[in-house]
């Protein structure tokens, strides 16, 4: 018996990350095959990690040559020939992460909006580029069937003119130039998990999604009201490349000093944030195993960045109900979680420090203490079940 199924995927410059998702008309389950195709730059050699109702494995994989892209679709037909037999793939859904003013909701992509989302590439560099390789990829290999555009800046569309508007000239702001906010799949479904969870994540909720790309928002009856990524996606938190916050007087400051465009692009997207500061890795968890200075100075200001911006995410909610962590370090470094509970602990925040030493599991768990006055959350997020669920209500509608 043939089991239809949305396969997500999020193409990066040297990587795809894919999940085949279980189809029942517009109800989507959860993926019994997931993995990331890595290696895939010019002279890689491509790796497949898996994740599938058998367990773990990774394997070496003869992809050809070809972009990048090529060779993850033909790394792809390989495992799925060998892993998903007996599935029907009804949709592509792709996550990308600007979809600009435009776009406040997943779209089925054609070329009119293929051509939209190009002139978006210079607000998200390391991945807009990316994400439309891979969209163009799989139309080529795959014409026959629906390609789906996810967005990350969609759930933001909330946010109020007061949140999402720059104090630039009208001129600017006619151009497009404000607030977008970003991280917007993974919102949506911790959003969703903790609505089932708790009657509290009603009212005022932040959630933190913290990995190599690192951002906060406040959330109000399931909304987005306020975020800490703006026009891009440098903005705001510490992350493990970028700069996050930075006063625009330095970047001015070294334009006068002769610093090229491409530069500050290398040296903000690609050079700062915890590898920049630490002078060691991008990778918290090295970070943590090591005693030198710099890296006890990045966890610090990732812990003071972010304690910082809850505070103002606070002001925004007028008081919090509900914390939530996601995310690759979100979702498994206790130290951060606690020290973050700490210091927030003027809210009525404390966590059971049993409970946030466990929650590192992959399921969603509470870890706040019985007298906290906020609920504290550990929520493993799925982008691209979002992806998918939104993918397959948009077929089921052609």
């Amino acid at each position: 018996m043939t089991q239809d199924a949305i396969l997500a995927v999020n193409a990066g410059s040297s990587s795809l990350k894919f999940a085949l998702y279980p189809q029942n008309r517009t109800e989507i389950g959860a993926a019994p095959l997931s993995g990331n195709i890595e290696g895939l730059e010019a002279g890689g050699s491509p790796l497949v990690k898996i994740s599938g109702k058998d367990g773990s494995s990774s394997e070496q994989l003869d992809a050809g040559a070809g972009s990048p892209h090529e060779r993850a679709l033909s790394a792809l037909h390989t495992v799925l020939e060998r892993h998903a037999r007996g599935i029907r793939i009804t949709a592509v859904a792709h996550r990308i992460v600007h979809g600009g003013d435009r776009f406040a909701a997943s779209v089925v992509l054609d070329d009119d909006t293929l051509a939209y989302l190009e002139t978006l590439c210079p607000l998200a560099p390391l991945h807009q580029p990316h994400n439309l390789a891979g969209v163009h990829a799989f139309r080529k290999h795959f014409p026959a069937l629906p390609q789906i555009g996810c967005f990350d800046t969609a759930f933001h569309a909330t946010l109020p003119e007061t949140e999402y508007t720059f104090a630039l000239p009208q001129a600017l702001r006619d151009e497009g130039i404000r607030r977008y906010g970003f991280h917007g799949l993974s919102y949506r479904y911790v959003t969703d998990r903790l609505l089932e969870q708790t009657p509290r994540a009603r009212g005022r909720m932040i959630i933190a999604h913290l990995g190599n790309g690192a951002s906060a928002s406040a959330v109000q009856d399931g909304k987005s009201v306020a975020t800490t990524m703006g026009f891009s996606a440098l903005d705001g938190l510490v992350m493990g490349t970028r700069a996050g916050a930075i006063d625009p007087g330095v970047l001015l400051h070294l334009l006068r000093q002769g610093w090229s465009w491409e530069q500050l692009e290398r040296t903000l997207y690609r050079e700062s944030g915890l590898r920049g500061v630490s002078g060691i890795s991008a990778d918290m968890r090295t970070l943590r195993a090591s005693g030198e200075a710099g890296a006890k100075l990045a966890i610090a200001l990732f812990t003071h960045r972010l304690v910082r911006e809850c505070g103002a995410l606070t002001a925004c909610l007028r008081g919090l109900d509900v914390l939530a962590f996601t995310g690759g370090i979100g979702e498994h470094d206790t130290a951060l979680r606690k020290n973050v509970c700490e210091a927030l602990s003027y809210l009525g925040v404390k966590i059971d420090e049993q409970a946030n030493n466990e929650a590192t599991r992959g399921a969603i768990m509470p870890i706040h203490a019985q007298d906290s006055s906020v609920e504290v959350w550990v929520v493993p997020t799925d982008e691209g079940r979002v992806a998918a669920q939104d993918a397959a209500g948009l077929i089921s509608r052609r």
